[in-house]
């Protein structure tokens, strides 16, 4: 028997003693036996199963006035995190989500909502391995995400009206390998970018883990072509130079030239297990003026190991006259995704809801 980590088609039939549990606004504590059983009178949905009555469809969602952080899951462990689906309402750039590890004060991982999803210019369809973004809203996150002791994921609405949230955390009650990680991600912005400055996506980690993820946003203020700097993995001490050194952002997105359709002389949007360039804003040249662009990295079969600590960065290069390369100050965002021992360092002060705003 498997402790029902790691469970793929190859070891689907293997039976395992993991518990299978659920945390939805219909089973707010996961509880065995306790999906449903909302009384009528408490439901979000009440008014709409007022003929039917309990065991209905009485609560499916919540609703999260502004200003508040609403608690969306509070489990014991051990276990695992195996599929997280959620569809929200309202900016989603004022909608934050975190994740604590074994009753940490600190989150593990602190992001908007659509881009934790690789969605943070909005909404795009995404079909691969670590997420999936399916119409008409559905966000869906396929990380796995052990802990030992505890589990806490709150949703914090920066907003200035109330929003509406139906969400399920699917995960097992289960032993923890003693050499299991915990999963990270963190959101970064830099808007606009200073004049021949580096876009940092990741710095301050310490302790041994694994790089595993890259989601970022990109909205152009120039001109031409946007994506020649080189994205730089600095690892365990690494100092003026890299260990890993990329050739271009398109190629370390597993595109190439500048994501083009040659014959239709336009960018071409894609998603696949491993990457994409899954969203493209177009300028409308009246009230949209700026070219955005979303794409994702997953490292899952190629992990950046690191043994005590790690920095990730990406330069912002065009092209201008003379075929010079040109330094760019754009409008640049990310979400960097990794797993790594705990404690972790604490992460740099989330923006205000003004600096998150795409605008």
């Amino acid at each position: 028997m498997h402790n029902g980590l790691n469970n793929n088609l190859g070891n689907l039939f293997t039976l395992s003693n993991a518990k299978s549990r659920s945390v939805c606004p219909e089973n707010p504590t996961g509880g065995k036996g306790m999906g449903g059983a909302c009384e009528l009178g408490d439901g979000s949905a009440r008014l709409a199963a007022r003929d039917l009555g309990k065991g209905w469809k009485v609560n499916p969602y919540v609703n999260i006035p502004a200003g508040e952080t609403y608690v969306m899951a509070d489990i014991d462990g051990p276990g695992c995190i195996q599929h997280i689906w959620l569809t929200p309402t309202g900016r989603e750039r004022t909608q934050l989500i975190r994740f604590y590890w074994d009753g940490q004060a600190q989150p593990s991982v602190e992001c908007p909502l659509g881009d934790f999803f690789a969605s943070g210019i909005g909404y795009a369809p995404i079909t691969s391995l670590a997420v999936c973004v399916n119409p008409g809203s559905a966000y869906n996150s396929y990380w796995q995400m052990p802990f030992r002791k505890r589990c806490r994921i709150t949703l914090e609405n920066l907003g200035d009206a109330e929003v509406r949230m139906y969400y399920q955390v699917d995960y097992i009650l289960t032993d923890v390998p003693a050499d299991a990680a915990y999963f990270h991600a963190q959101f970064r912005r830099t808007n606009p970018l200073p004049y021949k400055q580096d876009y940092v996506i990741l710095d301050g980690v310490r302790g041994k883990g694994q790089y595993v993820g890259t989601h970022m946003c990109w909205g152009v203020n120039s001109n031409g072509w946007w994506g020649e700097g080189e994205i730089k993995f600095f690892l365990d001490g690494d100092g003026e130079y890299p260990t890993i050194c990329g050739t271009g952002t398109e190629d370390y997105f597993c595109g190439s030239y500048n994501f083009e359709n040659r014959k239709l002389h336009r960018y071409e949007t894609f998603t696949s297990p491993y990457s994409g360039l899954s969203n493209v804003t177009e300028s409308d040249n009246l009230y949209s003026v700026q070219k955005r662009f979303a794409m994702y990295r997953w490292h899952i079969a190629d992990p950046i190991y690191f043994d005590q600590d790690l920095k990730v960065t990406i330069q912002a290069l065009g092209w201008r006259s003379g075929k010079r390369y040109l330094p760019l100050q754009d409008d640049i965002s990310s979400v960097a995704y990794w797993y790594q021992t705990l404690p972790a360092a604490p992460f740099p002060k989330m923006l205000a809801a003004d600096e998150l705003e795409i605008v």
